[in-house]
């Protein structure tokens, strides 16, 4: 099968199979044209690629456990310590993003009471710049 195959296969981009192919995540063979073809364990791998980003593993860690995978090692003990890695930043991201949209309901609610401004020579812009000075 050819990527453009694989790529309506798993109903992704053509070119985020391609890009696993550069990056070493896939290697498929080539063809007598010179094509990519993709056979049933370039499918099997780019299934686990795709459930790995989809719990947040990134291309590196998937690559790890893919190297580990090719030297018979068994990927469970790495893949929990990835996902627990994965977690606390996701969490730390929500926190972070939790956050912004605390700022941004304040500053909703606190523009709503200030009046429009032309910029000049001490503002861009009052109301991010934080200066309500007219």
């Amino acid at each position: 099968m050819q990527a453009s195959e694989l790529a309506k296969k798993f109903a992704i981009n053509v070119n985020t199979v391609r890009h696993y192919v550069r990056t070493g995540l896939l290697t498929p063979e080539k063809d007598v044209s010179g094509y990519h073809s993709f056979g049933h364990e370039e499918v099997r791998r780019l299934s686990f690629i795709l459930r790995a980003r989809a719990l947040g593993f990134t291309l590196d860690d998937i690559q790890q456990l893919l190297s580990d995978a090719t030297q018979g090692q068994s990927l469970c003990p790495h893949a929990r310590e990835l996902i627990e890695l994965r977690l606390r930043e996701a969490q730390e991201k929500l926190i972070n993003m939790q956050a912004l949209v605390k700022r941004m309901e304040s500053a909703v609610e606190e523009w709503k009471k200030l009046p429009d401004c032309s910029p000049c020579g001490d503002h861009i812009c009052h109301l991010i710049e934080g200066d309500h000075h007219e």
